[in-house]
């Protein structure tokens, strides 16, 4: 499965960035309207989310200069694997795509890694941010019955103390089932 980056999905981050320390919280939990294309989503519940039924999903912390977006697409590739699509990974593709939206962006590290309903590639990257500071990209994509999922968090580098365990609980609860419950509370 291969989706373009959302552009400009760094706007929010620009807006802040003062620190706050990502410690246990309520869950916020988002689940899709569309019976076609089920998820369920949990993240700390001060983050704000916006989107509209069928489109990309977006949550923002409003202190924390860290932002995701979920896309639900469908997709006819029913061979597909985590496994399969990180053995197939070009490094020199995926930093280029996404260099459309990040400047210089270069590819880390790739593998294979966990939702809550299933498996997941994951790969994350850094890139120079729009004001000059470091980005920090964490990618990850499954397909599941008719589905490419895709969940895609950015943070600025130097939070990345406060906001990669955030991102790291919102992948671990992502779930491709409609009712799903948290096994880790953002």
């Amino acid at each position: 499965m291969r989706l373009k980056p959302a552009v400009g999905a760094l706007l929010a981050l620009t807006l802040c960035g003062l620190p706050m320390a990502a410690s246990a919280q309520q869950a916020g939990v988002s689940g899709s309207p569309l019976p076609d294309q089920p998820y369920t989503l949990f993240y700390p519940d001060v983050m704000i989310t916006s989107g509209e039924p069928g489109g990309p999903l977006t949550i923002n912390h409003p202190s924390l200069p860290l932002q995701c977006v979920l896309t639900v697409v469908p997709v006819e590739d029913s061979g597909w694997s985590a496994e399969g699509a990180l053995a197939a990974l070009d490094p020199a593709a995926v930093s280029a795509g996404w260099s459309e939206t990040f400047p210089n962006f270069t590819l880390g590290e790739s593998r294979v890694t966990s939702y809550q309903s299933n498996t997941a590639l994951q790969y994350e990257g850094t890139s120079e941010g729009p004001q000059g500071g470091p980005i920090t990209l964490v990618h990850t994509e499954t397909v599941d019955s008719g589905n490419g999922y895709t969940l895609d968090c950015f943070y600025a580098s130097e939070m990345a103390a406060e906001a990669r365990p955030v991102v790291d609980t919102i992948i671990a609860n992502f779930s491709t089932e409609q009712d799903a419950q948290p096994v880790v509370t953002p």
